[in-house]
């Protein structure tokens, strides 16, 4: 699945059409050129080799990683976990915010349980009816007033709203990248921009590994088989996405959830586009699904992911240290990309060091320099 990734819209609005005073038609151009190179690395190799030389003990970590990384969203979109000036996350405040958070953290956890029992027992769809039965006892709940709608807090009314999608809005975004103000951007700064856009979307790879790590899709030699046209329906999503007016389009990592439900052919992404395109008609419905109704799926769907953690050899300190790096930084740091660059890094220096350099590869060198630099410059 494909849609615009929240840490590049945060990056795209705040960063460079607030703080550096972008139009928003420039940095969807500096989008949509970035697609462009993105394509050509697509076809030429370049990130199929990236792919290629993660190493094994590295995807798997990506796959676990990510598993606590959709938990720690379900969590929040629960309202299980909130934020806490002094320890930064806490648990929800049930009996100070019972009609807010604490009825929305209460019905995410009774759908959790459903989605369990139901998997469990073998139910097709668990995941799917758990999210259902969470929205539908949302509604109830806002029906006898235990559920107060509070706009000001982000509590919205859980009743989905019966009408269709403005598509006149689309007018208002589309082509706008070809409409650019460059009057003064200098070259330098923009290209600092496209390379920025380029260089975290370039590692939504670690997204790619961890779903087709979890579903069983690497070959004997920890390859993905014909993984170019995956690569480059991510690509070619950024720049039609820039087109059509949104920030950058990656592949997305509540993917999982679809490898968690037993999916794992084409058939699965076929149905799921359907589903996108269904979607966008009836937008104004599904945006009523409130964060703690999909919030049990994100959860489970993270414990099918952790459970790749056994494939990890821990008696190999160069290879768990790097894997153990990865895992811990994606949840904290609120990044894949982050997880991989720390994996990564930690991994070539820790072997260079303890007399094991033959095992990093000349391209896992370049990696961890061009990651480095990335902290530096970036």
């Amino acid at each position: 699945a494909l849609a615009p990734g929240m840490g590049l819209n945060a990056y795209f609005a705040y960063t460079v059409v607030i703080g550096m005073n972008y139009s928003w038609q420039t940095a969807l151009t500096a989008v949509f050129a970035e697609g462009i190179i993105f394509i050509i690395l697509s076809l030429t190799n370049v990130r199929e080799a990236i792919f290629n030389a993660i190493p094994a003990c590295l995807k798997t970590a990506v796959s676990v990683g990510i598993g606590l990384f959709i938990a720690f969203i379900g969590l929040q979109g629960a309202h299980l976990v909130v934020s806490n000036s002094s320890t930064l996350v806490t648990y929800c405040d049930f009996a100070g915010n019972w009609h807010t958070q604490g009825i929305c953290a209460v019905l995410a956890l009774i759908g959790l349980i459903i989605t369990v029992i139901l998997y469990i027992k073998g139910f097709k769809g668990a995941i799917l009816i758990g999210i259902l039965v969470t929205w539908i006892l949302g509604m109830l709940s806002q029906a006898l007033g235990i559920y107060q709608v509070n706009v000001k807090e982000g509590f919205y009314s859980l009743y989905p709203s019966m009408h269709m999608t403005d598509f006149s809005k689309i007018g208002e975004t589309f082509g706008q990248c070809f409409k650019a103000d460059f009057h003064g951007v200098g070259i330098l700064n923009f290209i600092i921009v496209l390379c920025s856009f380029l260089f975290v979307d370039m590692f939504t790879i670690g997204t790619l590994v961890g779903v087709s790590s979890k579903a069983g899709m690497l070959d004997e030699n920890e390859k993905l088989p014909n993984i170019k046209p995956a690569l480059l329906a991510d690509a070619i999503a950024t720049s039609a996405g820039a087109v059509i007016g949104t920030s950058t389009t990656t592949t997305y990592v509540e993917s999982s959830a679809g490898v968690g439900a037993g999916g794992r052919t084409g058939l699965a992404s076929a149905v799921t586009a359907i589903m996108f395109l269904l979607a966008i008609f009836f937008a104004p419905v599904f945006t009523a699904v409130p964060g703690f109704a999909t919030a049990p799926a994100l959860i489970f769907v993270g414990f099918l992911m952790l459970s790749a953690v056994v494939d990890i050899d821990f008696n190999d300190l160069t290879e768990a240290v790097p894997a153990y790096l990865t895992i811990l930084a994606m949840p904290l740091m609120y990044s894949i990309a982050e997880g991989i660059s720390i994996g990564i890094i930690s991994y070539v220096v820790i072997n260079l060091l303890c007399g094991k350099h033959k095992k990093n590869t000349v391209l896992m060198y370049v990696l961890a320099v061009l990651f480095i630099c990335k902290y530096i410059f970036l």
